[in-house]
Formats: structure tokens, C-alpha cells, sequence
């Protein structure tokens, strides 16, 4: 009871001081909602009475966006963009990967991706290379591709001069010891096991659809390093492709965030007149293939009932990729394959939706909103110097796979018919968006740098590929695809293949009018 009675004297007490505030200060302010009557009658499109008009920053012409583009005396170039900002982004990118193993053991430069930022001579081991980078705040980097090799630092920069000399000795005075290179092999192995073990098929199906499409030579060959070679490539067979590949002709030192010529000065003490640890012979095996595109199938038969990591069941699925023939980054049709990609778009079943998720393409208002039971259905672009791959991936019950591949193909038929000017519209600017949005973040424009300047000599800049992608007319959509449907398809199949139509009949859909696969007739199912 005597609790009651302190708590209503409190609140009494309160609710007096509230009344003396509201007396002394006045009342409390309204919150004035858009929706209120101050501007009753004007759209949100049209800009307020009254309001000054804002004043943007502008820049005199192009010249400080320019890349800067140097080429030593070895025939190394360099290549910065200067960008506002505390760190930079730095590193070696070459002109080496798994399309040049032809004359070797597959899967070297698998290796070399493990291998690189260990020990070299002038630091022990890896830990000595991560504590210098700590002291400069930081990180480092490696990935390969098919045709790409990248070295790549961010850190403070003032620590450039450090970074570059750490860089140069990664590439060129690595230890390769024995101990490092059966490290190497352990985690390659494990990265295979975990490559077919994994729910998500799509960098296996990759693999598989290069496979396919160039079979046995260039961007056909593997990526990843196959299993039986994992013991045979030893400290020799790294040296002999190493003295092959990484010489300074075939190599770009890019640089974002960072003055041109303090760059280039770097360069003149680490890399020029450099003597790598595996001699200074020149490369006499060196190769020069042109991608041959063969066409063809590739299939992996696999019990994908038990992929689930976790207590909830996976739902078994089959995974076919079809691919056809496109062109490469340095043809002008690049640029409306890359427009039929984003137009095409795709993905999961289901989505959170909202903008700028590809909603309105094709495959999620052809395919994945019109076939409930078809789980992915995804367009995929892989473009390289001499060649280019446009394939749909997609997956659904095994019972569904004879359809689903029709569904493809028809889609796949449709690229060469009418195109809608508002779709087009929307893939043109969903492209540009997310080329800007992308070269928001310094590393990608180190990456967009580099593999320009490796591949052309030079950069275009977003402003040119934005005017390039505002040109692509229908008709351009039109004549591209035409040409792509002329080529034998590539076809890569994952998972229980017991319905899969055979090659002479995807073929046979992707020459039809329709896109509809031959009738088969069965006596017993």
C-alpha cells in the first residue's frame, strides 16, 4: 500500500513539472509531414518553389580521370589512376594463366596462385611479408584465371615505395621450397574436395562448359589443377613456366590512388634490370594458340540427392549449362553481347525482389515466373582476347530435365527475334549502373586498369563505354544473336542425366524456328 502511494505521489510530481515546462517554454513542436498541406498540389518529380537551385562540383574536361600509361626500357608498362584518398591499390597483373599449359603439366598456375606472398629472398616466410604490410595497414592478394594472373596490394601510400619492392620480390625472387609447394598441394586438394562437394555447382559447371566448348585447347583446358597432377608438379616444372611467362613484356604495374610519375619511379628501382630467380634466359615457349572453338558435351553423372550441408534437405536438382559462341572484349559487338546478357539477366527462384534485381528479364518473366518447378535459370558472359562464351545455366527437378533444356533453347531462339525497345532501354541502363556502381570501389578500378592496359595497351574510360552502350540500337541485339545461333552449341550437365535429350537433338532446337526439341518416342518410360 505504501509502495501505491509513493508512486502516484511521483507521478503527480511529474506531471506538475510537465505542465510548469509547457508553461515556461510553450508547446512542443509538430513534426510537418510530406503529406502535410504546406505543398499540396506538387509532384515529387518536380522540384520545390523557392528552393535554390543546387551547384555541383565540375571537372575541366577528362584529363584527371585519365590513366596514365609508361612503358620501361624492358618493355614492362605502367599504368596509375589517380583517385582521391588515403590508400591505394597496387600490384602486377600478367599475362599468364591455365589457357597457356598446353605444353606443360595442367594445373601450374593453380600452384602459383597458392604459392604466391610466401617466402622469397628477402623475407623468410609469409608472416614476414603480412607484418611489413601490417605497418602500412595492409592486405594482399592473389587470384588467376584463365588468361590472368594478378599480384595485388592496398595499403596506406605512403608506403608505396615498400609495397612495390615487396611486390616485385613476390613475383620475381620467390623460394618455392619444398615445404611451401606441399602446402600448396594440400590446399589444392582440399579445394577440389571441396569443389564437388559444395551445393552451388556453378563454378564446376563453368569449368565443364569451357571444357565443352574448347575442347583440349586455350580457355578449354583446366583451371584447377587436375588430381592426378597434384604430386607431379614440383619447383622444375614451376621454373620452366615461370621463365616462360613471367617476363616484363607480358607484365602491367597498375596502380590506383597514387601520383604517375612516383609510380613509375618504383618501378625503375624494383623491376627494371630485376633478375628473376629462375635466370635471365629469354622465353623460347611461349604459346601463341588462337582459341578454336570445337562445340561439344560434356557430362558428369552424380547422385545430388545428399548435396545439404545442414539439417534441411536439399532438394535433388540437375544442372545444365548451354553455351554458344560470342566474340571477344576487343571486337565492337562486345559491347551489345554484353546488353543481350544483362537483357536475358536471370537467377534464382526465388529473390527478395525490389529494384535493380533484374526482375524484368527475360528469364524471370519467360521462364522462372511462367515454370514454378524450374529452380535457376541464370545468362552468363565470359569474354577473353580471341574468343567469348554466352551461355544460360539452369536446373530443376531430374523428372524435368527434357523440358527444362526446351525452355532454354527456345529462349535461346528468341534472342534473335524482335527485341522491345523498353526492355532494351532497361538492360542499357541497368549495364551502365552497375559498370559506375562497380568503379565505386578502388580495387575494381585497379583491376579495370590493369586488364585493360594488358590486354589494349591503353584504358577506355566509363564515360566512353556508356556512350558505346547508349548506341546499341535492336538491331544490333538482333544481328549478334543471329550470328551466335549459326555455331554448334556447348553443353556441360551435372547430376542425374537419365532425361537429358542427346546433343544431336539440342542441336537440332537451337537450328529450329521454335527452338523445339525432336519428338521422342518410347515404348516404355
Amino acid at each position: 500500500m505504501a509502495a501505491m502511494v509513493v508512486a502516484a505521489t511521483r507521478l503527480l510530481r511529474g506531471s506538475r513539472s510537465w505542465r510548469r515546462s509547457r508553461l515556461r517554454f510553450g508547446a512542443p513542436a509538430c513534426r510537418q509531414f510530406s503529406s502535410g498541406g504546406a505543398y499540396p498540389s506538387i509532384p515529387l518529380s518536380a522540384p520545390l518553389p523557392g528552393v535554390p537551385q543546387p551547384v555541383f562540383a565540375t571537372v575541366d574536361g577528362q584529363e584527371k580521370f585519365e590513366t596514365k600509361v609508361t612503358t620501361l626500357d624492358n618493355g614492362l608498362r605502367v599504368a596509375s589512376q589517380n583517385k582521391f584518398g588515403q590508400f591505394c591499390t597496387v600490384g602486377i597483373l600478367i599475362n599468364s594463366g591455365s589457357r597457356y599449359e598446353a605444353k606443360y603439366l595442367g594445373g601450374i598456375a593453380h600452384f602459383l596462385e597458392k604459392l604466391a606472398f610466401s617466402s622469397t629472398d628477402r623475407f623468410d616466410s609469409k608472416d614476414g611479408i603480412l607484418l611489413t604490410l601490417e605497418k602500412h595497414g595492409g592486405i594482399c592478394d592473389c587470384q588467376t584465371s584463365r588468361d590472368t594472373t594478378m599480384y595485388a596490394v592496398s595499403a596506406d601510400s605512403r608506403g608505396l615505395d615498400t609495397v612495390v619492392g615487396l611486390l616485385a620480390d613476390v613475383v620475381l625472387h620467390p623460394r618455392l621450397t619444398e615445404e611451401e609447394i606441399e602446402m600448396a598441394r594440400m590446399a589444392i586438394q582440399f579445394e577440389l574436395e571441396d569443389l564437388n562437394m559444395r551445393p552451388d555447382p556453378e563454378p564446376l559447371l563453368t569449368e565443364m562448359i569451357h571444357e565443352a566448348a574448347y575442347r583440349g585447347n586455350t580457355v578449354g583446358l583446366h583451371r584447377f589443377c587436375p588430381t592426378e597432377n597434384i604430386a607431379k608438379i614440383d619447383r622444375e616444372a614451376l621454373h620452366s613456366y615461370l621463365r616462360n611467362y613471367y617476363t616484363p613484356d607480358r607484365m602491367v604495374l597498375a596502380g590506383v590512388g597514387m601520383e604517375h610519375d612516383q609510380l613509375v619511379e618504383c618501378a625503375r628501382k624494383y623491376l627494371l634490370g630485376a633478375r628473376p630467380a629462375w635466370g635471365t634466359g629469354a622465353a623460347v615457349d611461349v604459346d601463341r594458340s588462337v582459341a578454336q572453338y570445337t562445340g561439344g558435351i560434356v557430362k558428369l553423372e552424380r547422385d545430388m540427392s545428399n548435396v545439404s550441408l545442414g539439417p534441411t534437405p536439399f532438394p535433388e536438382l540437375t544442372h545444365i549449362m548451354i553455351g554458344l559462341e560470342s566474340c571477344s572484349f576487343l571486337e565492337a559487338d562486345f559491347i551489345p553481347f554484353a546488353v543481350l546478357n544483362m537483357m536475358m539477366g536471370g537467377g534464382g527462384s526465388f529473390s527478395a525482389g525490389g529494384p535493380g534485381k533484374g526482375m524484368f528479364t527475360r528469364l524471370y518473366l519467360n521462364v522462372l515466373n511462367r515454370h514454378h518447378w524450374m529452380y535457376n535459370a541464370t545468362s552468363y558472359h565470359h569474354s577473353y582476347e580471341d574468343t567469348g562464351l554466352l551461355c544460360i545455366h539452369a536446373s530443376a527437378d531430374p523428372r524435368q530435365v527434357r523440358e527444362m533444356v526446351e525452355i532454354i533453347t527456345k529462349e535461346f531462339i528468341l534472342m534473335g527475334g524482335t527485341v522491345d525497345a523498353v526492355e532494351l532501354e532497361r538492360a542499357k541502363t541497368q549495364l551502365m549502373s552497375m559498370l559506375m556502381m562497380n568503379l565505386e570501389s578502388r580495387p575494381v578500378i585497379f583491376e579495370d586498369v590493369g586488364r585493360q592496359v594488358l590486354a589494349t595497351g591503353s584504358r577506355k574510360l566509363p564515360h566512353e563505354l556508356c556512350a558505346l552502350i547508349r548506341n546499341v540500337k535492336p538491331e544490333d541485339i538482333k544481328r549478334v544473336a543471329s550470328t551466335m545461333l549459326r555455331r554448334k552449341p556447348a553443353v556441360a550437365a551435372l547430376g542425374d542425366l537419365s532425361d537429358l535429350p542427346t546433343y544431336e537433338h539440342i542441336q537440332a532446337a537451337l537450328s529450329s524456328r521454335d527452338g523445339r526439341l525432336p519428338r521422342a518416342f518410347r515404348l516404355f518410360r
